[in-house]
């Protein structure tokens, strides 16, 4: 109860009001109190229905007793109904408690007064979890977070247990819950749970509010984080917008952090002896629980998940798109030497030209899409296998392209509609190679030397070089430039075709030989 300076620092300030007609700005500054004082004077007596000529009759002590004494019962005057009013307000951001009680006051005239209407809801919300109080429209936000305390998977093999995360969604309205087991944080996981989550409640919430892990956000930062650009393109795809919770700041998306906690005594505990084998199964035991939990009463409101999911979230979500989102992944690569860019240890070509460049790589299920500065240059289907080349022939250098152009099987059917053992030399030549393409050169040199020598002198030669195992270009040229493919075979000494000092002998060649695959050009040509 107040005590007797303010009993007269409150008829004052009626005085003041009615009799004065000074504003509740000027009487707050008078009497040294706040604005929000005055005007919670003057409901209060509206409250309970006093005029100011009644207060003049009225002593301090019976002011005070009218004023402050115990709200009448309620058989004097009808209750408001709070958790109506509760789910009210989350239907459109248009309704308020103004508005609210308004209509309380038509159907109920001799209800309470706005002043206790509101002190009346405010009380009633004070059970409620913090998540609960906070006001949320209907079809506005999901919130979105993994949990801390994880379940596991069996190895059948080991007997190992493996932790694997438990990836949760709660909006903010209705505090409709979904809930599934995940491999990892990675971007594939994250990125996909959205996509059966949003599938699961049949709509799409306008905002997510996920927390500042990487798959979602590359970059935190209080007033403009960086979004990954793959869920920049599934917030495209399903027309929601992103708004990531402030790093450190748990208040930001209380909802989930109250229904990961609702996951975690509802589901996890009441998994925690059953063993699961595969992720699969343990997301159909999660399923099964998460339906009991969207259907359980909740405590205060009555009401069940699913209902107030189906009154307020839903009818005011996104519908779904027609197509489902296809998984795909953006990567910052930069362009080798070879004008390759090495994906997941697959190698796809671009234009050489593009050589040293920084390329955006777009990586879907069947197809890779590289762009530079926004600008398609090259698109392959993708090729898993590791430490393969997939290349366009038009993305190389012309020299390159004309190298291209000749396969082991071309080189060795040439070799053989020439001369028979110019065929079986070229053929000897690149199955030996660890590399078939390693051959490719020599056999290029021996055709070139039938051009210059003539196929039928070619043809001995690559007899003599059989007999002899000479492989090497540079020898069989220094055959056909002496003459000895003009000897009959039988007298050829072969000392005389490896006593050149830049030729090694047949003997060095036993072990192989890495070569250059192909001659790159210089820096100066491509830039």
């Amino acid at each position: 109860m107040p005590g007797r300076k303010t009993m007269r620092r409150i008829r004052e300030c009626y005085r003041l009001f009615y009799e004065t007609n000074l504003s509740q700005q000027q009487i707050a500054e008078l009497l040294k109190i706040g604005r929000s004082t005055v005007w919670d004077y003057l409901a209060k007596l509206k409250d309970f229905g006093l005029s100011w000529n009644e207060v003049k009759e009225l002593s301090d002590e019976a002011l005070e007793q009218r004023l402050y004494s115990r709200p009448p019962s309620a058989s004097d005057r009808p209750l408001p109904d709070c958790a109506n009013i509760h789910l009210e307000l989350r239907r459109s951001s248009m309704v308020t408690l103004q508005l609210l009680w308004e209509e309380y006051k038509k159907n109920q005239p001799k209800g309470y007064g706005y002043s206790r209407f509101c002190t009346m809801y405010k009380e009633w919300c004070k059970p409620l979890t913090v998540s609960m109080r906070q006001s949320h429209i209907g079809g506005e936000k999901l919130f979105v977070d993994y949990s801390g305390k994880r379940p596991h998977i069996r190895d059948r093999v080991t007997g190992v247990d493996t932790p694997v995360e438990l990836f949760v969604m709660a909006w903010g309205a209705s505090h409709y819950l979904y809930a599934e087991a995940q491999e990892s944080q990675g971007l594939e996981c994250w990125t996909m749970g959205h996509v059966r989550a949003f599938e699961y409640f049949g709509c799409v919430a306008r905002l997510t509010v996920p927390d500042c892990l990487k798959s979602a956000v590359t970059k935190a930062s209080l007033y403009d984080p960086d979004i990954n650009r793959t869920y920049t393109d599934l917030a495209n795809h399903y027309g929601f917008g992103v708004t990531p919770a402030r790093p450190g700041k748990p208040k930001d998306k209380p909802k989930v952090e109250n229904g990961v906690l609702i996951i975690q005594r509802w589901i996890l505990a009441a998994l925690r002896h059953r063993i699961f084998y595969s992720i699969d199964e343990l997301n159909i035991a999660i399923r099964e629980l998460l339906e009991v939990a969207n259907n359980k009463l909740m405590q205060i409101l009555k009401r069940s998940r699913l209902e107030l999911f189906l009154e307020l979230d839903k009818p005011n979500a996104l519908p779904l798109p027609h197509e489902r989102f296809e998984y795909h992944e953006w990567l910052k690569l930069s362009v080798n030497i070879d004008y390759h860019i090495e994906v997941y240890h697959h190698f796809y070509s671009v234009p050489y030209t593009y050589y040293g460049k920084s390329v955006s790589v777009l990586l879907k299920e069947k197809i890779v899409e590289i762009f530079y500065q926004s600008r398609r240059i090259a698109i392959h289907e993708r090729d898993d296998r590791a430490y393969q080349f997939t290349t366009v022939t038009e993305h190389m250098p012309i020299p390159h392209q004309k190298h291209l152009e000749w396969t082991p099987q071309r080189l060795i059917i040439w070799g053989k509609n020439t001369g028979k053992n110019i065929g079986i030399l070229i053929e000897k030549i690149i199955t030996t190679k660890v590399h078939p393409q390693q051959g490719f050169r020599p056999a290029l040199g021996i055709m070139r030397l039938g051009k210059s020598f003539g196929n039928e002198r070619l043809e001995k030669t690559a007899a003599l070089a059989l007999r002899y195992n000479l492989t090497r270009v540079a020898q069989l040229n220094e055959i056909l430039k002496k003459g000895l493919d003009k000897k009959p075979l039988e007298t050829q000494d072969p000392g005389t075709v490896l006593s050149k000092e830049n030729i090694r002998g047949a003997d060095y060649f036993k072990a192989p030989i890495i070569q250059t695959q192909i001659d790159f050009p210089q820096r100066s040509q491509i830039l």
